[in-house]
């Protein structure tokens, strides 16, 4: 009995939807904000934002159609009244400024945003344009298998072989053997993130949340807009 594994195999859900690119109309895509407000928008005891500029202590507020994350006292989060908790694709822009340090939440889970080339970050990002806009592009599907030999991730270049022989099971990855009882299986919803279109994670996430999509002011001034998403059907 044989079974190849990649690293990640996806569960397709039935409609689906496929993130557009630049310049193609972003059909089905809603605005999470309005470039005027905080309307739609929670942080922490301020349930609701609707027609705010600004939270009490400022450590967001919007101008210019940007939400902008000041640097302040901790760390803060703003979050969308929603739920998102289907399969869906949000897309935002963000601008940092030296050092800063950032994060979007997504059903809790925290992707790091940051200004990743002033901090020897994500050296993978070849496209990252520094002090000026770059997009986010998170797409969550639920349903995702993972696999992990050794506490690694594997991806989906990898190859994992199992073989069982006279009830003994026997593991090749990538053609050299590995130790069975150190390969992990889950179930559950992954969050694939880009940077203008490069790979920087997949990110585990739970299957359902009451948190939404979230933004985060820590460490120096951080800018957000175009903030958009499309839920599958």
């Amino acid at each position: 009995m044989r079974f190849i594994v990649g690293g990640l195999l996806i569960v397709a859900l039935s409609g689906m939807s496929v993130p557009t690119t630049a310049g193609e109309k972003e059909e089905g895509y809603v605005s999470l904000f309005n470039g005027k407000d905080l309307s739609g928008w929670k942080y922490g005891k301020e349930a609701d934002l609707t027609g705010k500029t600004e939270t009490a202590d400022k450590r967001f507020r919007v101008a210019d159609g940007i939400i902008i994350c000041e640097e302040g006292k901790g760390i803060k989060d703003l979050y969308t009244v929603k739920e998102f908790n289907k399969e869906f694709n949000v897309k935002m822009e963000f601008r940092a400024a030296e050092k800063a340090d950032s994060g979007v939440y997504v059903r809790g889970p925290q992707l790091q945003v940051r200004d990743f080339p002033r901090r020897k970050e994500m050296k993978q990002l070849t496209k990252f344009k520094t002090d000026g806009w770059n997009e986010l592009d998170i797409t969550v599907k639920n349903g995702v298998v993972s696999t992990v030999v050794n506490g690694k991730a594997l991806t989906e270049k990898n190859i994992l072989e199992l073989t069982v022989k006279e009830g003994k099971p026997m593991a090749m990855l990538d053609g050299k053997a590995v130790d069975v009882s150190k390969i992990e299986v889950s179930v559950g919803a992954v969050a694939k993130c880009l940077c203008n279109g490069e790979f920087m994670e997949n990110m585990k996430i739970p299957a359902a949340s009451k948190q939404g999509i979230g933004l985060q002011a820590e460490t120096g001034k951080f800018e957000y807009r175009n903030i958009r998403i499309k839920e599958a059907k």
